[in-house]
């Protein structure tokens, strides 16, 4: 069986493109070829930044040979219309078969389609991907109409059998498929051709390239590792940066150099940032301090001075940006020692927020008087919370944030050390922005925590209030995010907080702060309803069903998402019990049964039942089993156990279950009908206040 062999040679393919590219590629020919007929056994694609390339194993010589039947007219259908079923089919009349079908005799074609050669349609298949690429950016080069990331300067299709490789024909806007292909453009000019994958690869290599990108990473990180350990240092990871660096060489040689002395007292965060954004660099910092000290570039080279060279220029290069980012840093550190973090902050009042939402300015004082709201409940000094919410955005205003964004928050945090602020204050600065995502870090710090809601709940209120809401897939201002970020904190950290409340004041008291006017309730409860459906997706991640979220949000207090969980945890966890299934069909029952009744009879079956109209042991024992659970649900609901709440509903499924099988409730006796259907209202009541179990699917 042929094995597949594509490579399409262009100039660089930026870094940032080449793993979708890698996969686009595979995906579109492969399925290309499954379309057509031929299946394969498996593939794999690879990308460098002046190739992608892509191979197929296991494809079949040739599709297979397909028999189409086609249901044609009648027989006696108009001539024009027989005319056209065979124009449309290709065949003679003398090829139909005539068949009965019902009570009319009709046309049948059968149509046989030859398989065709594998070549044939690999040629066909690459062309139409070649051309439709779906590249971020692409373009023209020359006169011809092709468009492709850069100008496509060679095309290698093989298809490799036992007896040989085949160059497949193809031709493409004056590229000719060819068997050969280049190395490195430095350390190994020139073309050679290649029977196949495995001599491609191994040609390559010695060409000075490593077709692998996930080999060059490994590779980078390996020896960047070492290099670092012979100093006693150790690599900052950047996987983000290590994927981009691995795709901007074809031959990685890693080196290290040394940062000045004069730039050795930079935050480590700035000295990071600068090397990765403008020179590709990795850090390396000294364990010991914590500091930055040197630094780990990869050239696509080697040379006969083992990088010297490259390390002298990259040096200067480095230092020329340094300087830069020392400036920044020194000139934003006298503007703290002269007018303080909320100096600093003060030129927030001309910097708008949103136009319908005020300025910077207005919206840190609507986080400052949140702050200090939250604070109780989270544990952190009302005081202290207001203070870290006047500075935390101070670093939007300093030249080092200006320059690199990506350090708000980070330098927020150095700059309030350096005006001598409490340190939970600094913590606060860098973490408010905290959880970025859902996989980022939850800060744990009260005063942190109080800041980092405070900042999320304004930023949902604000757009709540101006009703700019996320819609479908859009969401501009990142609102989904922000409510993540509050549920992750909330439970996180355990807290109990009273969600209403709080955006009811917030709404109300922020009228001179930027918010518009608005219903406060009505916002209050809208916005709520958007965390907990955002609260359900969270928690389906962790196995608990939507419908159990909403049985729980049928009780008072589910603005409180920590008491909504771990209701929802316990009901979760009783659903999965015998008893638990087993109740559930019992309320369910009660339910319809009493709804119906309601609904014939036009009353509200609420009134106690009385006892002593109990007649057999089934239905007094039922009556003694609520006694039971009520008594025992009160002080578990009052303090919270869920648990034992759900251990006293337990309790009722035998009851239940033996009063259905063994007690009529639409008796014809009026007096004992009514006092049960007032019992089966006692049972949907007793449920209700665990949960409202009629919201449970299934």
């Amino acid at each position: 069986m042929p094995d597949l062999l594509i490579e399409l040679f262009s100039e660089d393919i930026p870094a940032r493109m080449q793993p979708r590219a890698r996969e686009d590629l595979k995906r579109l020919v492969t399925q290309g070829l499954v379309d057509a007929g031929l299946a394969y056994a498996g593939a794999r694609a690879f990308s460098t930044p002046r190739r992608l390339a892509l191979t197929v194993q296991g494809l079949p010589a040739e599709s297979p040979r397909l028999i189409e039947e086609r249901k044609g007219p009648r027989t006696d259908a108009p001539a024009e219309a027989i005319e056209g079923f065979l124009r449309a089919t290709g065949l003679p009349r003398t090829a139909l078969e005539v068949r009965r079908a019902g009570k009319a005799e009709m046309f049948f074609a059968v149509v046989e389609k030859p398989g065709r050669p594998a070549a044939a349609v690999v040629a066909e298949v690459l062309e139409a991907v070649i051309r439709g690429f779906p590249w971020p950016k692409s373009m023209r080069w020359g006169s011809g109409a092709l468009r492709w990331v850069r100008p496509l300067r060679s095309i290698l299709c093989l298809l490799t059998t036992e007896a040989g490789a085949e160059v497949v024909p193809l031709s493409l806007e004056g590229i000719a498929a060819g068997n050969s292909t280049e190395g490195h453009r430095f350390l190994a000019p020139g073309r050679f051709a290649v029977a196949g994958f495995d001599d491609y690869a191994a040609r390559l290599r010695a060409a000075k390239v490593m077709l692998d990108p996930d080999e060059r990473m490994a590779h980078i990180r390996a020896e960047a590792q070492t290099l670092a350990f012979a100093r006693g240092l150790e690599l900052v990871p950047d996987e983000r940066l290590l994927e981009e660096v691995a795709g901007l060489v074809e031959w990685p040689v890693v080196l290290m150099g040394a940062i000045a002395p004069a730039f050795l007292h930079l935050p480590p965060e700035v000295l990071q940032t600068s090397m990765r954004e403008h020179q590709k660099f990795f850090a390396v910092r000294n364990p010991a301090t914590g500091r930055i000290e040197r630094f780990v570039t990869v050239a696509n080279r080697e040379t006969a001075d083992h990088g010297a060279t490259i390390l002298a220029g990259n040096a200067r290069v480095l230092a020329a940006r340094l300087s830069d980012a020392r400036f920044f840093w020194e000139n934003d550190l006298r503007t703290v020692r002269t007018v303080g973090l909320e100096g600093m902050a003060a030129g927030l009042a001309r910097v708008t927020f949103h136009a319908r939402l005020g300025t910077q300015a207005q919206r840190i004082a609507r986080i400052e008087a949140l702050a200090r709201a939250i604070a109780p409940a989270v544990g952190a000094p009302p005081d202290l919370a207001a203070e870290a919410a006047r500075v935390a955005k101070a670093d939007l205003q300093s030249a080092m944030v200006g320059e690199f964004p990506e350090l708000q928050g980070i330098m927020g945090m150095h700059y309030a050390r350096v005006a001598g602020l409490p340190e939970a204050v600094a913590a606060a600065c860098r973490a408010h922005y905290q959880p970025l995502g859902p996989s980022d870090d939850v800060p744990s710090e009260p005063v942190s925590v109080a800041v980092a809601l405070a900042d999320k709940l304004d930023t949902l209120a604000g757009f709540w209030a101006i009703d700019e809401k996320p819609t479908g897939s859009k969401d501009p201002y990142a609102l989904r995010r922000a409510a993540l970020g509050v549920i992750r904190l909330t439970l996180g950290n355990a807290l109990r907080l009273a969600l209403l409340q709080h955006l009811r004041g917030h709404l109300g008291r922020s009228h001179a702060r930027g918010l518009p006017e608005c219903d406060a309730d009505a916002v209050s409860a809208d916005l709520l309803a958007f965390l907990h459906d955002r609260l359900k997706v969270h928690l389906r991640e962790q196995g608990i069903r939507h419908d159990v979220i909403d049985a729980c949000l049928a009780l008072p207090g589910n603005d409180d998402l920590g008491l909504l969980v771990r209701r929802a945890e316990a009901l979760a966890a009783f659903l999965k019990t015998p008893d638990g299934e087993n109740l559930v069909q019992g309320f369910r029952r009660a339910n319809n049964i009493l709804a119906q009744a309601e609904a014939r009879d036009g009353v509200e079956y609420s009134f106690g039942p009385d006892p002593r109209f109990a007649e057999g042991p089934e239905e007094a024992a039922l009556f003694a089993a609520l006694d039971a659970a009520e008594a025992a649900l009160a002080p578990a609901l009052a303090a919270e156990d869920f648990a034992a709440a759900m251990r006293a509903l337990a309790a009722l499924r035998a009851p239940v279950d033996a009063f259905f099988e063994a007690v009529q409730v639409n008796t014809d006796n009026a007096l004992l009908r009514r006092n049960r259907l007032n019992l089966l209202h006692r049972i949907r009541s007793v449920c209700r206040s665990v949960a409202d179990l009629a919201r449970l699917e299934g």
